[in-house]
């Protein structure tokens, strides 16, 4: 049963050291025992508490790393059902497949296309974190020769699929280094074998299998076999299925503190209908999948999956910034526009895209209102004249163009006078809403 925060308090050091990242002992007991921080942030608690209280106090869903160096991901260690409780810290991994049944060279040229592949949104770059290699050849040494070309031209973590421990073992060896992911494709069929083969290469697995009593009772076999480093896979006939699996085991998990499925989920979206494909693996990652692997690896049907990942993990309690200062949009000349908003992504892009999308290169003043829109930041006393003229002096703009003359939001025209008084520049109203700029540019913009 899970400890108090208080008997877990009790056992700690106090001395309220912070060097766990918060301000004293039992606020971390607390936090440990939400199952929000794990017991090991703790650097001055005895081993004997420690070994004591891991079990109790472990967090209620398992972290996995796949893959090593700049490359590596991170997945489970979830600790709510809902965003807005906390917020979700491991961002779902998206992964395109590739068959072993392929030519090698067609393997290289996909995994190094997919590895290409980045989107440049909201100021994030998202990119694809995985190629999975599915294991349909029946041949062994087929597969690991894949695997291993797979690997080096995509540079990313590898899962290896297969129905044989022996091929996963053949596999996982010749990569070991790069610390792949075994994916035991048919879990029930050779349990013993694929635990085997994990703890030789000291490697996660993941273990699919039929239904939620197949599932738990293979997780609880690996888990009393000493392997810590666990996904779930559930083979789903239909996408409502998927659904029901990734929702029941995170309540599961997380409300019931149910260890055998306290572990992150893998989902495939593979169809060969890319819309249904992709549709199918927004759906995933929205509900808790913490990696998604489908056959689709059109950049188009991939930037949906970037952007439902993007979403769904963004701290809803930190509002989405971009960094503060003078940001140039093309290549602005000297006579090129002025355009002053906030920091807040959602009001710096509506700009910066309007401005794209018309070819009119500009400078767009981003300033510091810890992230709120244009008018909830003036009504705050955020957006306020000497805000504006500090963050155009500190950005030595006057060097770079032969004008003195800026264009605020039109929601602000109020703050006009003060801004010229405060920066001695001339101030232009612009239009209330950024669909207006560009028409507004090319009427009353004259460098």
């Amino acid at each position: 049963m899970a400890l108090s925060g208080l008997e877990i308090y009790k056992s700690l050091p106090k001395e309220n050291c912070k060097e766990c990242g918060l301000p004293t002992c039992l606020a971390f007991a607390m936090k440990v025992a939400a199952g929000q921080a794990p017991l090991e942030n703790c650097p001055r608690l005895e081993p004997g508490a420690a070994a004591a209280l891991s079990e109790a106090s472990a967090p209620p869903q398992q972290l996995v790393k796949v893959g090593v160096g700049d490359q590596a991901f991170e997945i489970g260690r979830e600790t709510v059902l809902y965003r807005h409780e906390d917020k979700f810290h491991h961002p779902a991994a998206i992964g395109v497949c590739v068959d072993d049944t392929a030519e090698i060279a067609a393997i290289k040229e996909k995994s190094r296309a997919v590895a290409a592949i980045a989107f440049d949104r909201m100021g994030k770059v998202s990119k694809i974190d995985l190629i999975a290699v599915r294991h349909l050849s029946g041949d062994v040494e087929r597969f690991a020769l894949a695997a291993k070309a797979a690997a080096d031209a995509a540079g990313r973590p590898v899962a290896l699929m297969a129905s044989d421990p022996n091929a996963l073992r053949a596999a996982g060896g010749a990569l070991a280094a790069q610390r792949p992911l075994l994916w035991a494709m048919n879990a029930q069929a050779d349990i013993d074998g694929y635990i085997a083969t994990a703890k030789e290469l000291g490697l996660p697995l993941c273990i699919q299998g039929r239904d939620f009593e197949e599932i738990s009772a293979l997780s609880e076999k690996a888990r009393a076999a000493g392997l810590k480093e666990l996904i779930l896979a559930p083979e789903c006939a239909t996408e409502t299925d998927g659904l029901a699996f990734l929702t029941q085991s995170r309540r599961a998990a997380i409300s019931r503190k149910y260890r055998p499925l306290g572990y992150p989920v893998a989902m495939t979206a593979i169809n060969g209908n890319p819309v249904q494909a992709t549709v199918a693996a927004c759906w995933y990652i929205l509900k808790y999948a913490g990696i998604v692997v489908t056959n689709v690896s059109d950049p188009a049907y991939l930037l949906a999956m970037a952007a439902s990942r993007q979403d769904i993990y963004t701290d809803p309690q930190v509002p989405v910034q971009v960094k503060p200062g003078v940001h140039p949009v093309g290549d602005p000349g000297p006579d090129a526009p002025v355009l002053v908003t906030t920091n807040f992504a959602l009001s710096y892009y509506s700009v910066e895209s309007e401005i794209t999308a018309a070819r009119i290169p500009a400078h767009i003043i981003a300033v510091d209102t810890e992230g709120t829109s244009v008018l909830t930041a003036w009504a705050a006393e955020k957006l306020t004249p000497a805000s504006v003229a500090q963050t155009l002096s500190a950005s030595n703009l006057d060097r770079q163009v032969n004008h003195k003359k800026m264009i605020i939001p039109g929601l602000v025209a109020v703050l006009s006078g003060g801004i010229k008084e405060e920066s001695g520049w001339d101030v232009m109203v612009g239009p209330r809403e950024a669909s207006g700029i560009v028409p507004y540019l090319k009427k009353q913009w004259s460098g």
